[in-house]
Order: structure tokens, then C-alpha cells, then sequence
């Protein structure tokens, strides 16, 4: 409360008739109301300084914004107050807590939509409708033998010769799943790995250079713990544990043409059952 609200309560409690004295509630009750509202303005202010400050610095997804003494030297206010609007703001979602390192402008949580043919939507597409700026990276491109685990998932031969793609995927930036797909090489003959850089969709490529139609898939979803290496490319420590996703993917016909595994990051990925 401020100076003057207290100065005027221990006033109205002053007032007495011999030994009692007079206290109007009425009076106190008002001048609390006025502290409250008081109070909530200096917060609510507080709290669209900072936005405005975000807009204005034109901060992105990752970015840390000022400490709270920084802000509240900005702001003309106490730390508590600072305090108390950025933990309003955390729990909008507008920013992110990362322990001792500060407070964040987090990344779209990316909404991966889950049915017989919602995981076989391109991931670039997703991404967009989530507001977030799709990208990636293709980290190998190899040509390799199926074993039995891909024999029996996809109905090849083992040693059936086939593509293997592990490309590390991003929404504004910030890394939140890492795919690896195996595809048997005669479906998409003369497929090299500039085709697969960067942002491009390969359910598009596959339509558009090779015809095949997506159709179904069938998947699995389990937490998991994963290697350092790739904990390290979704930014997460070793041993920490991410969502995991192994599917089939079939054409309109119904035949298997793709093993897929994606590890997703916890905190930027949500799946959604429609």
C-alpha cells in the first residue's frame, strides 16, 4: 500500500470518545478499494510497458528480454510489480522462464495434429498455421540397406536398398523435431540430397516428381529419453527426455512407402487428438 493510503487509515483510527473509539468502516473499506485499484492500475500499466517494449525492440522467438531491475528502472516502479506482470505474462504464454537465465519470447508451440492422415501433412504446412516460420536442415543423406525392423514395418526384403533422410526441423528459428525417414530407393529413383535441403517438403517432391499421393499413416507416440547428439540439436541436455513418434506411411493405394521417426522437442511441441 502507499504512503498515503496508511497515513489516512491510522487517521481514521485515531478518532475516539474517551476511552473507545470511532472507527467508520465505511471509510476503511473505501480507502483499501482505493488502494486496490490503485495498486492493479500500476500493474496493468507495468505489464503493457513491457509489451510495448517487446513490440518496439521488435523482439523474435529466443530472444531475452530485460531483468527485472532493468525493467522496473524503465518502468518507474518496484521489482515486485515488474515481478508480478511478467509471471501473468508467463502464464499467457507470452513469455517463457528458463531457470537463472532470464525471461524469453518463446517460439510457437508447434500443434501436430494427430490421426490416420493428419501426421502425414507436411510439416511446413503445420508450422504455418501455428504462426510460427518454417525452416530446416538436412543433417545426412545416405543410401542404405533395410534390416528387419524396416522388412517388417514396410513389406521390403531386407536389404532392400533405400534412402535414409535426417533433417532437423524449426519453427522461427528454434529447432523442435528431428525426422529421419527411410524410403526404398526404386520409389524415388534419382532422388539426391539437394532435393531434401533446407525448408522443401518431401510429401510435396513425391507428388509432384514421382507421384505418389499421401495417403494414411499409422504411429506410435512415447516419451522417451535420447543421445546427447541429438539432444543437442533440439537444445535440450542429455538424457532429457522428448516425444517420440515412429509411423508407417502409406499412399492412396494403401502401400507402405515410408518409416518415419521424429523426436520432438517437450515444451514446443503439442499433439492434438481430432
Amino acid at each position: 500500500m502507499n504512503d498515503l493510503c496508511i497515513s489516512e487509515r491510522q487517521k481514521v483510527a485515531s478518532l475516539g470518545v474517551g476511552d473507545y473509539q470511532v472507527v467508520d468502516f465505511r471509510e476503511v473499506n473505501q480507502l483499501l478499494r482505493n488502494d486496490e485499484n490503485t495498486t492493479s492500475f500500476v500493474y496493468e500499466q507495468t505489464q503493457q510497458s513491457i509489451l510495448d517494449l517487446i513490440e518496439r525492440k521488435n523482439y523474435v522467438a529466443g530472444d531475452r528480454i530485460p531483468s527485472e531491475r532493468d525493467l522496473a528502472e524503465r518502468c518507474g516502479v518496484h521489482r515486485a510489480t515488474v515481478r508480478r506482470a511478467i509471471e501473468n505474462l508467463i502464464e499467457l504464454g507470452i513469455l517463457e522462464k528458463k531457470g537463472t537465465s532470464g525471461t524469453f519470447i518463446p517460439a510457437p508451440v508447434v500443434r501436430r495434429p494427430v490421426s490416420r492422415t493428419a501426421l502425414s501433412h507436411s510439416i511446413s504446412e503445420i508450422v504455418r498455421q501455428c504462426g510460427g516460420e518454417p525452416g530446416g536442415k538436412l543433417l545426412f543423406f545416405e543410401e542404405n540397406l533395410a534390416g528387419q525392423r524396416i522388412s517388417d514395418r514396410l513389406g521390403v526384403e531386407v536389404g532392400e536398398p533405400m534412402f535414409v533422410i535426417k533433417r532437423l526441423r524449426t519453427v522461427t528459428d528454434l529447432p523442435f523435431c528431428l525426422e529421419t525417414t527411410w524410403i526404398p530407393c526404386q520409389l524415388v529413383e534419382g532422388l539426391v540430397a539437394d532435393d531434401v535441403l533446407g525448408n522443401t517438403s518431401f510429401y510435396s517432391l513425391l507428388k509432384d516428381r514421382y507421384g505418389i499421393e499421401i495417403g494414411t499413416s499409422e504411429a506410435t507416440i512415447h516419451s522417451a529419453t535420447i543421445g546427447s547428439r541429438d539432444a543437442s540439436h533440439l537444445n535440450l541436455r542429455s538424457g532429457e527426455a522428448a516425444l517420440v513418434v515412429n509411423s508407417v506411411t502409406s499412399d492412396r493405394s494403401g502401400r507402405p512407402i515410408e518409416y518415419l521417426t521424429s523426436l520432438n522437442h517437450p515444451k514446443r511441441v503439442m499433439f492434438t487428438i481430432e
